[in-house]
């Protein structure tokens, strides 16, 4: 076999590899609209309201430590952006959660916390994480912005309520 057929067979075999590894990536829904779907026929049948759209999420977990949340919200976009300059809800209410979320070492507390670490002081065994003073700052953060609540004895969970819409916001903040 000749080089030039030699070099045309493996990038031939590259492909199918490159290929089938992207239809593995653990992405649901990609080309599928079922939810957008589902969506739209909802927003047929609410009325003249939904004439703008709205959004939906929802999600199904199961967690390291076994326990599972299933949740959904949906919102109308009149009730999101409002319809005239007098009804536009104020978005300064987001800004705290939100703002909870923007630094490295509470988002991998959190990250930790969904995964079974529940304690200060598992948390603190973590590498890079700052010392425990600095770790329970973190947590009062997160815990003042409604990610994290105490189900006593010093140990710490993400109410069931918040699991997946954390996921939600995870998943839209990727690049």
């Amino acid at each position: 076999m000749e080089l030039e057929e030699r070099v045309a067979e493996l990038e031939r075999r590259l492909a199918v590899l490159e290929s089938a590894a992207e239809s593995a990536k653990p992405e649901l829904g990609v080309g599928d609209f079922w939810a957008l779907d589902g969506l739209k026929e909802q927003l047929g049948q609410v009325g003249e309201p939904a004439a703008d759209g709205g959004v939906l999420f929802t999600g199904a977990v199961t967690l390291p430590a076994g326990e599972r949340y299933e949740w959904q919200y949906g919102a109308l976009t009149v009730g999101l952006l409002g319809s005239t300059e007098e009804d536009r809800p104020d978005w300064a209410e987001a800004a705290e959660p939100l703002a909870a979320l923007g630094h490295p070492v509470r988002l991998r507390l959190l990250r930790e916390i969904l995964a079974g670490r529940r304690t200060a002081a598992e948390l603190a065994e973590l590498d890079e994480t700052g010392t425990t003073g600095q770790i329970y700052h973190h947590l009062r953060l997160l815990t003042g912005a409604g990610w994290l609540h105490t189900t006593g004895r010093g140990r710490y969970e993400v109410p069931g309520a918040r699991v997946v819409p954390l996921l939600v916001v995870l998943t839209a903040a990727r690049p």
